[in-house]
């Protein structure tokens, strides 16, 4: 099947390739995500170790199980996502929680 992964803010093509699943293109191409549109997709149990998720929409996405550990979230917005039992380092929790949408006081 053919996947297309889109810019989310100028829709420009960011990967465009054949694959099984949306998952498969995904870890593929982790390093290039950034400002990706990835709203409800499907990630459960994905290698996103070291992705660049930098700004990008994972609204509602199932990242069920998913590692996380060294991801760039900065930016991202993952409100809605289901993030059940994924792994992220102790450096990260800041960042996950901005991208939930929770608001950090001191």
């Amino acid at each position: 099947m053919k996947y297309i992964i889109k810019n989310r803010y100028t829709n420009k093509v960011i990967v465009e390739m054949e694959a099984e699943s949306l998952r498969e293109v995904v870890e593929k191409n982790k390093a290039d995500l950034r400002e990706a549109d990835l709203r409800g997709a499907d990630l459960r149990g994905a290698n996103l170790r070291e992705a660049d998720l930098y700004e990008a929409d994972l609204r509602g996405a199932n990242l069920r199980e998913a590692d996380l550990r060294g991801a760039n979230l900065r930016g991202a917005d993952l409100r809605g996502a289901d993030l059940c039992e994924a792994k992220i380092k102790i450096t990260q929790k800041e960042e996950l929680l901005k991208a939930l949408g929770v608001i950090i006081e001191e």
